[in-house]
């Protein structure tokens, strides 16, 4: 609220000003009033009315420093596609900062994408037990048993990993060619090899289908998520919130777990990962589904949801849809299971992905004004706001922050140059938001620190600073699930941990 009310006085201000500048009629500018324009277009700003102590002074004149030189290369980053400024990134002197950074939390992250793909080959499919089969469309599946599966359709013959290896010359070009099967990252030129919105999203799907067997087996989800949360840790990211399906998990003699026991598992693995690193706030989980399936399956899913809000209040966040939205089905198609929370007296939250598209006037493209109806906790992606003033005047009013993931937005083909990325214009205004990583593993991105990089230099040029940086950080503990008493223990976790990086950087 008091986040609201700042927001709120900010605009008021900025009205005041402007309407005693309008009524002046002056012909000629008074370099006075252009002063006082040019402050308060500033304060409008994320970042603009953070006021900095004397050591985040001396810390934000050299990051303005480096920002200058950054803004000078002729290869600027930002304008590149990530996979290939990914190098340019990493030899950043802004880079590096960021990863020292503690950036609060990552608030949206999805179950199977969040672990390096190279984890996966170099350990997982190492285990014995392992079988692989190689589909018709060269993808991959894999699947953990005691004896050999069931043939798959379309798909070779299973064959054991540990002997497929054992039978190939080159095991390194083996395990590099099954890691390139479970990333959209490549060498080639990335507008040659996804030159479409539907070629990426075929390949982003194939890529979550190769991981689907290794990451489902049950002893393996638990190393899984540990992992995750040890990769977000490294990238000093102190609290996460994850998008999941709650798959059902299987054994190697092939019996299976319920989605209770999937949720178990992370609420077993996240406290011993906190217990193991007291300076690492905790994981929530938001259950998600499909946004293809049926109305019946999604309302025994909404049931579903409630029943685990229920039984797993501390670690069950709150409900989603998954899936690419521009084929999918919209919110509003769902509208009578969405109401049933409500009518049942569940405190099921909402964190509606919605704005996910460039395709305007359509019925998806009604999903955020949807997802306002329906009382989201926050909107991911809302690339698509600006088109909506309406939806946007709804979601600055009410506090219902966007889940920004700049590289995501890349990749998947909604905006080539992360300067002309709808968040920069909303980062200029102080709307809320937040800064993710959508599906890092897929990206060949690492927990926070690229997309950081990229909202900090692209969306705000010049105009960022260690204000900027420093908001955004603090914005992604505010507009967490995480409950007041719990969100001011987190904010004096990552006060501390700031204090420290401030100091450590001068």
């Amino acid at each position: 609220m008091e986040l609201q009310r700042r927001s709120v006085a900010v605009t008021c201000a900025a009205t005041c000003v402007l309407s005693c500048f309008l009524a002046l009629g002056m012909s000629y500018p008074d370099p006075t009033q252009r002063e006082k324009l040019i402050k308060l277009e500033a304060s409008t700003r994320i970042g603009g009315h953070v006021e900095l102590s004397p050591e985040e002074q001396l810390l934000d004149a050299n990051l303005s420093k480096l920002m200058h030189e950054e803004m000078a290369r002729e290869d600027f980053p930002p304008a590149l596609h990530f996979f290939k400024a990914r190098p340019l990134i990493r030899s950043s002197p802004i880079y590096g900062l960021l990863q020292k950074m503690p950036k609060g939390a990552a608030l949206h992250v999805h179950d199977f994408a969040m672990v390096d793909a190279e984890w996966l080959v170099r350990n997982v499919t190492y285990r014995p037990h392992c079988y692989v089969c190689f589909t018709y469309d060269r993808s991959v599946r894999f699947y953990f048993s005691s004896w050999p599966p069931k043939p798959l359709p379309h798909c070779s013959p299973w064959a054991l990993m540990e002997q497929l290896r054992a039978a190939t010359a080159n095991v390194t070009d083996l395990d590099n060619s099954l890691i390139a099967n479970m990333t959209l990252w490549t060498q080639e030129d990335p507008e040659v090899v996804y030159p479409s919105q539907d070629v990426v999203w075929k390949s982003f799907e194939q890529a979550f289908m190769a991981t689907w067997g290794l990451v489902t087996h049950a002893p393996v989800f638990r190393d899984y998520f540990h992992e995750g949360l040890s990769q977000l840790y490294r990238d000093n990211i102190l609290y996460v919130e994850v998008r999941a399906l709650l798959p059902e998990t299987y054994e190697l003699d092939g019996s299976t777990h319920t989605r209770e026991w999937t949720m178990k598992a992370y609420q077993d693995t996240t406290r011993q990962f906190v217990e193991d690193n007291p300076d690492f706030f905790g994981a929530r989980i938001i259950f998600t589904v499909n946004r293809g399936i049926n109305r019946s399956l999604f309302t025994t899913a909404v049931q579903e949801a409630i029943k685990l809000q229920a039984d797993f209040p501390e670690t069950m966040a709150g409900f989603d849809l998954v899936g690419r939205e521009d084929t999918g089905r919209p919110l509003w198609y769902f509208r009578e299971a969405l109401s049933l929370p409500a009518a049942q007296g569940s405190n099921l939250s909402y964190f509606f992905h919605a704005g996910e598209t460039d395709l305007q006037g359509t019925e998806v493209d009604q999903n955020m004004m949807d997802a306002l109806l329906f009382n989201t906790s926050r909107i991911g992606h809302g690339f698509a706001l600006l088109r909506h003033p309406v939806a946007k005047r709804l979601s600055r009013m009410n506090g219902v922050p966007l889940e920004v993931c700049p590289i995501s937005n890349q990749v998947l083909k909604l905006v080539k140059d992360l300067r002309n990325h709808p968040a920069a214009v909303l980062m200029s205004e102080g709307h809320p938001l937040v800064i993710s990583s959508d599906d890092p593993s897929m990206f060949g991105s690492s927990g926070l620190s690229d997309d950081f990089y990229e909202a900090f230099v692209g969306f705000g040029g010049l105009s960022s600073n260690l204000g900027s940086l420093k908001e955004l950080a603090m914005n992604s503990i505010r507009y967490s699930s995480l409950p007041p008493n719990l969100q001011e223990k987190a904010m004096a976790l990552w006060q501390t941990k700031w204090n420290k990086f401030v100091t450590e950087n001068l």
